[in-house]
């Protein structure tokens, strides 16, 4: 993409109502506009990342035999009724009356409408166990909507609720659902530490929030340094293990960690003084185990083997995938700007030309734009008539992982610059060379 091409609004200064580092950044690197309090326009930075993040949400869950529909945004009352949740949810939930009269909700979170689905189609324990997904628009009218996206009232998110025989068989998903999300944020380039959470409705120990660690975050954390050197990937580990998943969980929850709300100062004596960590943290997901909480009140069953009526077990896994944008910027930028993990940044490479009326620089960018774009690298290029300092300060805001820097002294010795964002790490390279490191 051509910066004089694209629509990428960068702002010079920080609002004054952005109070955290990533409302700030993503204003200031033209990621979103506010169009009404806590409800925000994507740009087309913003958009990419918020894609690519969703992507790789959609793709794990994929690998883990999740299966993917999609519901509507809006909902009848009938069916929060018949669960008992439209009268007891509370003013956060948007209420709206269409034109005949009919009671209608913008849905923050889907547990009675998937519930309803699953009810009228499926009847036989044959056809579990079922883990259905999807990625979707949702709507909580916060009453001080702040921080950005990371509180906002429109947000996007992913659900995946598995549906199970028995008690048995929805351990099996929850672990499964753990495995997922350890990669899931791993394949991101993020830390997200599964943290105890609170139990929820049946209780039990099946409810884990995973929280990245950054400064500004809402809850105070407390986590055994085990963590720092976790296998995140389990790349050994296949999800048609059951006994290998049931390992990991125990490994999980063996390792002492839990926010400010399930803190046990008792536990947290147990654990080495040297490998205590405190800090901060901003949830990104949660997975928990709700039992027949929902397919009791929403009348799901199906036959089971003996030809009995058995109600179905149920576990709900939230991913907040717009939070996500927020987060990751919270957890990784600098004085300077964001710094994208490779896997979620917009572009992977910016070209910069330090001088835009050096007809040899200009030729040598146009002619190593093309090359990556040939070769499939996502590629940005700063073709602006602007001074080279201003470039480099945009590109730097934007935090793509690489930049390739194209000047008339460079180009007398035969080289380009190429700068890693994330450290700072800058080294001459023959357009050929560069072009091989960013390719490989």
């Amino acid at each position: 993409m051509r910066l004089t091409r694209c629509f990428l609004p960068v702002m010079k200064d920080s609002p004054s109502d952005a109070q955290i580092v990533s409302h700030k950044l993503m204003l200031r690197a033209g990621l979103v506009r506010q169009t009404a309090a806590g409800i925000y326009a994507w740009l087309p930075i913003g958009l990419r990342v918020l894609k690519k993040i969703e992507q790789i949400v959609r793709e794990e869950q994929d690998k883990a035999g999740a299966i993917e529909l999609l519901m509507p945004t809006l909902q009848s009352a009938d069916l929060w009724r018949q669960s008992g949740r439209y009268d007891a949810y509370g003013p956060e939930m948007l209420r709206i009356t269409d034109r005949h009269d009919r009671e209608m909700l913008y849905g923050p979170t889907n547990e009675e409408m998937i519930t309803a689905i699953f009810a009228g189609e499926v009847k036989s324990y044959r056809e579990l166990p079922r883990t259905l997904y999807h990625i979707q628009w949702k709507f909580r009218d916060e009453v001080r909507p702040r921080f950005g996206v990371m509180r906002g009232r429109e947000f996007l998110m992913k659900d995946a609720y598995s549906f199970d025989l028995d008690e048995a068989g929805a351990r099996q998903s929850y672990y499964t659902q753990m495995l997922a999300y350890l990669r899931t944020f791993q394949r991101m380039g993020i830390q997200a530490v599964p943290m105890k959470a609170a139990s929820g409705p049946i209780g039990g120990e099946l409810s884990h929030e995973f929280i990245v660690l950054a400064p500004t975050g809402e809850s105070e954390v407390f986590y055994d340094a085990a963590f720092d050197e976790f296998d995140w990937a389990q790349s050994n580990l296949s999800y048609g293990d059951p006994a290998g998943l049931e390992r990991l969980f125990e490994q999980v929850t063996a390792t002492y960690s839990a926010t400010d709300e399930t803190h046990d100062e008792a536990r947290w004596a147990e654990v080495a003084e040297d490998r205590r960590r405190t800090g901060r943290g901003i949830e990104v997901g949660h997975i928990f185990n709700f039992g027949r909480k929902y397919s009791e009140t929403m009348g799901l069953k199906v036959s089971g083997p003996d030809g009995s009526m058995v109600t179905p077990e149920m576990g709900s896994y939230g991913i907040g995938v717009s939070r996500l944008v927020g987060a990751i910027i919270e957890a990784s930028h600098d004085e300077a700007g964001i710094v994208w993990p490779e896997a979620v940044a917009p572009w992977k490479v910016g070209i910069v030309t330090m001088r835009g009326d050096d007809p040899a620089s200009i030729a040598a960018a146009d002619d190593l734009y093309a090359r990556l774009i040939a070769a499939g690298v996502e590629t940005l290029y700063d073709d602006r008539d602007e001074r080279g300092g201003v470039k480099l300060g945009s590109m730097d805001l934007i935090g793509l992982p690489w930049q390739v820097i194209i000047g008339p002294r460079g180009l007398e010795k035969g080289v380009v610059e190429l700068k890693r964002r994330a450290t700072g790490e800058r080294e001459e390279l023959s357009v050929d060379a560069a072009l091989a490191k960013l390719t490989a």
